[in-house]
């Protein structure tokens, strides 16, 4: 998992990113559309037009990191291009990452009774 530092935003790029950019192409995405500062510190996330493929730029204070993840099946579950750009929290960014439902997380159980 990325060390998300407290007060870091993410950010999700909505629609499909052309996944051969890397730090300089996904930068100046950041940049001019969506009107972010790529050096900021936060994180910026990026799916590819089949869904499995997504990219994570940050800038960490030191450089400029960037993180990919493939789903082996399925695909990232991704908000509408009409959205614009959405930001959730660090925890959300976990369940995205490992292909949870990131809008709707389900508890899987839950103890009835003690004793």
């Amino acid at each position: 998992m990325i060390p998300i530092p407290s007060g870091t935003r993410v950010w999700l790029a909505t629609g499909h990113t052309d996944m051969r950019k890397a730090f300089d192409g996904l930068a100046l995405l950041v940049q001019e559309t969506l009107k972010h500062d790529p050096h900021g510190g936060h994180l910026f996330v990026f799916r590819g037009r089949s869904g499995g493929l997504i990219k994570v730029l940050w800038h960490d204070g030191q450089g400029m990191c960037l993180f990919a993840k493939r789903l082996e099946r399925g695909r990232f579950i991704w908000p509408s291009p009409v959205d614009g750009t959405v930001a959730i929290t660090p925890a959300q960014l976990g369940y995205l990452l490992e292909g949870i439902d990131w809008r709707h997380p389900q508890r899987t159980w839950r103890p009835e009774a003690v004793g």
